[in-house]
């Protein structure tokens, strides 16, 4: 396998007085989805955000595409061509959609092919073009901050829970949407509860519980072993 995309090395994160990650060591390889799994609360947010710098790794090493990021501001580490899609929505809701996704296309104009492209992958972007964001639904809301995130090619998106609380039928157009966004080559970090969508797309797979990573395989192997699943995640018959 070629070296990884990035890779985490015992890294550690404080959050005011509480040591959220406690020696966090990751690799993503290249071109592929690697899922980052586990319960609620044991440290799979504060994972990205650390990656992206916005709250600071206080020990270890986080290296993107061989170069160590774990000191530089969140700007130059989006500069290298890392995406963030937060959970919670980081659109403009007082600006138009087509004024979000200019926003978010910091390195010139929008590219009207790219941007053509995810028309036909969200088509209630071009829709509701000049709307307000804030008007939209709760599941175009949630495909408008992934657009936002996909109006520029990255090397490597963080994604954080795309698919929490949308409806089956958006669930489907954002699998397929990050499906295709892999197929063009992008490396995709992707916290997901949903155990469906994470067998549907995930290449890898790691496990987190208590800010540290107790299981790291293909994604294929953990889908097919229920032990394994109830195991790591308390997953029982809902994974299936």
């Amino acid at each position: 396998m070629s070296d990884p995309i990035l890779k985490l090395d015992g890294v550690f994160t404080n959050i005011a007085q509480y040591h959220i990650l406690q020696g966090v060591d990751l690799e993503v390889p290249r071109g592929q989805v690697t899922m980052l799994l586990g319960r609620n609360g044991v440290g799979k947010t504060t994972t990205l955000r650390s990656i992206i710098g916005h709250w600071r790794a206080h020990k270890g090493a986080i290296l993107f595409d061989g170069q160590d990021i774990t000191k530089l501001p969140t700007p130059a580490i989006a500069r290298l061509g890392v995406g963030f899609v937060p959970e919670d929505m980081g659109i403009f809701a007082d600006l138009t959609v087509e004024e979000n996704m200019i926003l978010a296309a910091v390195s010139g104009p929008i590219d009207q092919s790219r941007l053509q492209w995810l028309f036909t992958v969200f088509p209630a972007l071009e829709t509701f073009w000049k709307k307000d964001a804030g008007t939209l639904s709760g599941g175009q809301k949630q495909m408008l901050t992934i657009a936002r995130a996909m109006i520029e090619e990255r090397q490597l998106y963080l994604i954080d829970e795309p698919t929490k609380g949308l409806a089956p039928a958006i669930i489907t157009t954002m699998a397929r949407a990050l499906k295709e966004l892999k197929d063009q080559g992008a490396s995709i970090l992707l916290v997901e509860q949903n155990f469906a969508v994470a067998k549907a797309l995930g290449d890898t797979a790691n496990v987190m519980d208590d800010g540290r990573m107790i299981w790291s395989g293909q994604m294929s192997e953990l889908a097919t072993d229920a032990a394994l699943q109830e195991r790591l995640m308390g997953l029982s018959v809902e994974a299936h």
